[in-house]
């Protein structure tokens, strides 16, 4: 039918045209963007897949660079753990050079070099974090992703615990030393310094600090000087109480370490001797004034009372609440005594409590029924601080107290290198009298210095000696306490200790840290490795997701640009139909005609 009115061939070729446009438009859009899907409309279910696949891209992307990073700090601390290596290398020579009888260079030299290279050991290791508690001295995990499960989205590289910390105390090489064999260990000491973790000298700085006053011979002559460890709130560990005491020690010659047993030693190839004066805090030594509870603690009933006096007299009541845990009844304890100089700890089972001052006898008395088993209990003291003489020498000790003769004493000395002659007879003081010993011996190596008590005088030197002290009136000079007025001979001492012992356990400590230190190398070389496959396989992930999604989204060119022109030319056609189907009423005129 022909209709004026209604020109149907007309708006099917306007439909066609608007599909061909919408066709060309879209295919333009495509070719521009390089995506087939532009929008949620192209392909919603297919825009959500490649949506999941760009996230884990980014994922990867931002894992690899945390590889990288991995690689990067674990790479600066391997070439510190070799630095590390080179140090201990030069230990292990000197110890070995110090371990030889034949040496006869000065091992407190070799000493100096070795005590600083520990100090340095332990510097490094802070540097790269590696030390005890450090940074990296833990579990680390870096984030890499490309998995389903978050479990296996990171690499973890162990270097957790004490058995990968490389400081000098995590390698067992803190208080070693290559002096001669010996020292000076105080007697009674039983406080093991090397126990995982644990700290002393805790409390307030001056009251709770521990001091030591020695008595050396240094510089050409005999003095006096104290060391002193302070007192911190949280307490210091073992490295930095031995770093304490030898930056104050090492300039004359004495070398703060620990022994076979962990229990603080001071080494030297120096005449000297050392009294402790500890503080109230937790203490290097266990030769303090100490009393004893039960074995096993009992707790307390409510408004038991306990009362603590100390050697002066002073006195502190403990009112208990009644049920307290042992924790619980030192830390009450604590609070009432620690100004009397007195300090609650656990006993050596860790199932009781002892009292322990630094200062003479304690007493405790009160209504408590057995709490800790300290009320009417008879005090167990030892000497309130410990006093020794350096047993890497030949030693010979006089009186405990010198006293200045009023007559006339003669001290002979004899050794294989010559004799010496000392009068006193005209010396009134201690100090006069070490002074004139030291003018006439000290070119035969013997030193006379203060005794640790500072009373008498100790005799020391590195060879064997004999002396013969005649005194013409009774219980005064070298020998106070005699009642005699002939002659009195005496030999040195023989060291406690082999010239090399020291030197010897050195070498087998350091043998020990570079095995310790081997095995933290190749974790850390592990990891390395770890971090290093993790980023291979996240590559090849970010290859395989990239290409996944570029099936979905990514435009095929070539297919586009066929229909760039299939519509170009059936927007074209339509344009040419849409004209002719305009022009089909026009034949309604010639009906019209005639």
């Amino acid at each position: 039918m022909i209709s004026l009115v209604t020109n149907v061939d007309s708006l099917d070729a306007q439909r066609n045209l608007n599909i061909d446009n919408q066709f060309q438009s879209n295919t333009i859009q495509q070719l521009t963007s390089g995506y087939r899907i532009n929008s949620s409309g192209d392909d919603a279910a297919g825009l959500a897949i490649a949506n999941g696949y760009r996230s884990s891209v980014a994922e990867l992307n931002q894992g690899v660079m945390n590889a990288n990073d991995g690689i990067s700090q674990l790479q600066i601390v391997d070439g510190g753990l070799s630095n590390i290596s080179t140090i201990l290398d030069r230990l292990k020579t000197l110890a070995t050079e110090s371990a030889s009888t034949t040496f006869t260079g000065s091992r407190a030299t070799l000493n100096q070099e070795y005590s600083q290279l520990l100090t340095e050991v332990s510097r490094q290791a802070s540097n790269i974090n590696l030390n005890a508690g450090g940074t990296f001295n833990s579990l680390l995990s870096v984030y890499i992703g490309g998995a389903t499960q978050q479990t296996n989205a990171s690499i973890s590289v162990d270097l957790s615990g004490v058995n990968s910390a490389v400081d000098a105390t995590s390698l067992g090489l803190s208080g070693t030393n290559v002096l001669a064999g010996g020292g000076a260990a105080l007697a009674g000491n039983t406080q093991n310094l090397t126990t995982a973790s644990a700290t002393f000298v805790v409390g307030s700085s001056p009251a709770n600090d521990q001091s030591f006053t020695f008595n050396v011979f240094s510089g050409g002559t005999a003095q006096s000087l104290t060391a002193t460890v302070p007192a911190t709130a949280s307490g210091s560990g073992l490295s930095s109480v031995l770093s304490s005491l030898n930056s104050q020690l090492n300039q004359y010659g004495i070398t703060a370490g620990t022994d076979g047993n962990g229990a603080l030693q001071f080494t030297g190839t120096n005449a000297f001797t050392v009294a402790d004066t500890p503080g109230s805090g937790s203490s290097l030594l266990t030769n303090e004034s100490t009393l004893k509870g039960a074995d096993v603690y009992t707790p307390p009933a409510a408004n038991n009372a306990l009362t603590i006096t100390n050697a002066g007299g002073a006195s502190a009541t403990v009112m208990f609440k009644g049920g307290e845990s042992v924790a619980q009844a030192i830390t009450e304890i604590n609070a009432q005594s620690s100004a009397l100089g007195v300090t609650a700890v656990l006993n050596t089972q860790g199932t009781g409590i002892n009292l322990v001052s630094g200062s003479g006898t304690l007493s405790a008395t009160g209504s408590v029924a057995n709490v800790a088993g300290l009320a009417g209990t008879t005090p167990v003291t030892s000497t309130a601080g410990g006093v020794s003489d350096n047993s890497a020498n030949y030693s010979l000790d006089g009186a405990s107290t010198w006293v200045a003769s009023t007559g006339t004493e003669t001290m002979q000395f004899t050794t294989n290198n010559g004799d010496a002659t000392v009068n006193l007879g005209s010396v009134t003081t201690l100090a006069g009298a070490i002074t004139a010993i030291n003018a006439q011996t000290a070119s035969l190596g013997i030193y006379a210095v203060k005794n640790a008590d500072g009373t008498g005088i100790s005799l020391q030197s590195a060879n064997g000696f004999s002396m013969t002290d005649t005194n013409s009136v009774a219980a005064q000079g070298f020998y106070g306490a005699s009642t005699t007025t002939t002659a009195q001979n005496a030999s040195a001492q023989t060291p406690t200790a082999s010239v090399t012992g020291n030197s010897t356990d050195a070498i087998e400590a350091i043998n020990s840290a570079i095995q310790t230190l081997g095995l933290v190398q190749g974790r850390v070389g592990a990891g390395e490795n770890l971090l290093g496959y993790a980023v291979s396989l996240a590559q090849s992930q970010i290859s395989s997701f990239s290409a996944a999604e570029s099936q979905i989204r990514d435009a095929d060119v070539a297919a586009q640009a066929a229909n760039l022109t299939k519509a170009q030319v059936l927007t074209q056609t339509s344009v040419a139909a849409l004209a002719q189907a305009n022009s089909e009423p026009q034949a309604i005129l010639k009906l019209l005609q005639g």
